[in-house]
């Protein structure tokens, strides 16, 4: 349907699952496509080349979401490369799961700077770029642990719970200059992380879904592209659950 063409996309840690998904989708509307990741491996590459095969200008760029001025590196390196940014997806993320009586100070430390840090950093390296070409589309990654809360995960919620809070606050500081800010706030998603998980503890998880199954990194997609595009201009500061109702 070409919805982005003539668009640039930014995906941060873009080499594999919601990252990889959203950026081959995008590419498939038309969007040239820049990915980050903190390494540059194969399966980075590949990625890149995938993307590239839909069509579109795609590069990668190696760097750390969480440093402040790592952000502001490869910001300017896409707008020279690209010369704009209409779309930003902030998909960087970990978990460090534990209780948190085990909790280490590391644990907590990074979480909260790979998945909250990292979306500050971008957010307010991209503004800039955004407010000269009166347009722009930021996507965050939230989760629906950030909006209930989950045994183990004390970290990994309070990030995405802050993600939330600071979607709503941008939205409101730019929404004037047409950039919108919004947020997806993803389920139970069958990805390479929860392959691992034994089949009981999945099926568990699966039979508390409405849905009865858990959803697909395309799922998210779509979703993502919705948000990026101009179907959705005029949403901003919203949180979308793709969660199958397992909130409702």
């Amino acid at each position: 349907m070409g919805l982005l063409k003539g668009k640039t996309a930014l995906i941060t840690g873009a080499s594999r699952g919601i990252g990889k998904a959203i950026a081959m989708l995008y590419a498939r509307e038309g969007a040239d496509i820049a990915i980050t990741n903190i390494v540059d491996d194969g399966e980075f590459r590949n990625a890149v080349k995938e993307i590239e095969a839909q069509g579109v200008k795609a590069k990668g760029y190696v760097s750390n979401a969480a440093k402040f001025d790592d952000s502001q590196l490869v910001i300017n390196a896409v707008v020279k490369d690209f010369t704009r940014i209409d779309i930003l997806v902030n998909n960087a993320g970990i978990t460090r799961d534990t209780l948190l009586m085990r909790m280490t100070e590391e644990q907590w430390d990074s979480v909260i700077a790979v998945n909250l840090k990292s979306v500050f950093n971008l957010t307010k390296a991209v503004i800039p770029v955004m407010l000269k070409q009166k347009y722009g589309s930021i996507v965050n990654m939230s989760s629906v642990v950030g909006v209930s809360g989950n045994a183990g995960q004390s970290n990994y919620s309070a990030s995405k719970a802050g993600i939330i809070g600071f979607t709503k606050s941008v939205a409101k500081e730019v929404g004037s200059r047409n950039i919108r800010c919004n947020a997806i706030a993803p389920g139970f998603i069958l990805t390479e992380m929860t392959e691992k998980l034994p089949e009981d503890v999945k099926n568990e998880w699966i039979g508390k879904i409405p849905l009865r199954r858990g959803g697909t990194p395309e799922d998210v997609a779509n979703t993502a592209l919705y948000l990026a595009s101009d179907l959705s201009s005029y949403v901003t500061g919203q949180i979308i659950h793709v969660c199958g109702g397992m909130l409702t």
